[in-house]
């Protein structure tokens, strides 16, 4: 009952919420610079030192100030276009977060893997309830700026499926070259693997249940692509609406931040790579194999956006304060 209370009246709240979360975060990166443990505060997890909390702690107290003036000018229109950018600061905090499940799974069904650090790990999935957080106070913020209702933007749901199926096959296309090539990998195929042993699959990280999946042909990567893509038509296919709702969402939209600017970066890399501009790229893969196959993860996530938004409005209705 109160969890149904907040979600109907997020709009109230949810900029006093930014303010207080920000400045709660912001004390907690001062108090890591202070007593020397990161906790998690590093832009990507990956600095480390009394600067790095520093410089958090005053982004996120000018964030503070911004959900400030969120609170008292709700008739002006630049300070939710303001919150977009903390919006990205706070997923950037908490990009690990989004990728917690591979890690899980890699840390209980491999070997010799980086222990989970439990305390980052919980800062960045706190910094990632943030960036929800700052998004919808900018997105009511932004409503009540352009005159509309909070709540519902005086309109219902947009009726027509095509975009939505568009997305869906967009997103299972992106996703084909990755699973056809790591089970060829599978089958014992070499193509596109320029070192020695067998590719895709490490025995010294692998667990005895993926090397025996391995070996009869089934690469797990390749099936929790298959997962992504059952995802992507989950959330565009008719069948998709007797799924609950809230966990299709939060699986749709955590997918599409975490995998949109991996698969930029991979296909950015090995493009570079390929044209020859620099040699940073990943070892024993051949140039196309990062562009065509990882780099298709950048066109999944991107595409599995666009089926969360359109997932999303397709649940709007126009609230009772406005019937």
């Amino acid at each position: 009952m109160i969890w149904k209370k907040l979600t109907d009246s997020w709009p109230s709240w949810t900029d006093g919420a930014a303010l207080w979360w920000s400045a709660l975060y912001a004390a907690g990166a001062a108090f890591a610079a202070l007593t020397g443990p990161a906790y998690g505060y590093a832009v990507l997890g990956k600095a480390a030192g009394t600067a790095a909390e520093w410089t958090t702690a005053g982004l996120y107290a000018a964030a503070a100030c911004l959900a400030y003036v969120l609170t008292r000018r709700r008739d002006r229109a630049w300070p939710s276009m303001l919150a977009w950018p903390v919006v990205a600061l706070c997923l950037t905090s908490g990009f690990a977060f989004l990728f917690s499940p591979v890690h899980l799974l890699a840390v209980f069904l491999g070997r010799n893997q980086p222990p989970m650090d439990w305390a980052a790990w919980a800062n960045q999935g706190v910094a990632v309830a943030g960036a929800v957080l700052w998004a919808c106070a900018a997105l009511a913020h932004r409503r009540r700026a352009l005159g509309l209702c909070p709540y519902c933007a005086d309109r219902a749901a947009p009726t027509g499926e095509g975009p939505r199926t568009v997305a869906g096959l967009v997103a299972v296309a992106a996703l084909v070259p990755y699973v056809t090539l790591k089970t060829a990998w599978g089958l014992g195929a070499t193509v596109g693997f320029t070192g020695a042993g067998r590719p895709g699959m490490d025995p010294r990280y692998t667990s005895d249940l993926g090397i025996r999946l391995y070996e009869h042909g089934v690469d797990v990567t390749a099936v929790l692509a298959l997962v992504g893509m059952a995802l992507a038509l989950a959330l565009t296919r008719p069948w998709g609406r007797a799924l609950p709702r809230l966990p299709l969402l939060a699986l749709g939209w955590a997918g599409a931040g975490a995998l949109a600017p991996f698969g930029i970066f991979l296909a950015v890399t090995g493009t570079l790579v390929w044209a020859g501009v620099t040699e940073l790229g990943i070892a024993d893969h051949a140039p196309w194999v990062v562009v065509i196959a990882y780099g298709g993860f950048s066109v999944y996530g991107l595409a599995l956006g666009r089926a969360s938004l359109a997932y999303q409005r397709a649940g709007r209705r126009v609230c009772a304060r406005c019937q």
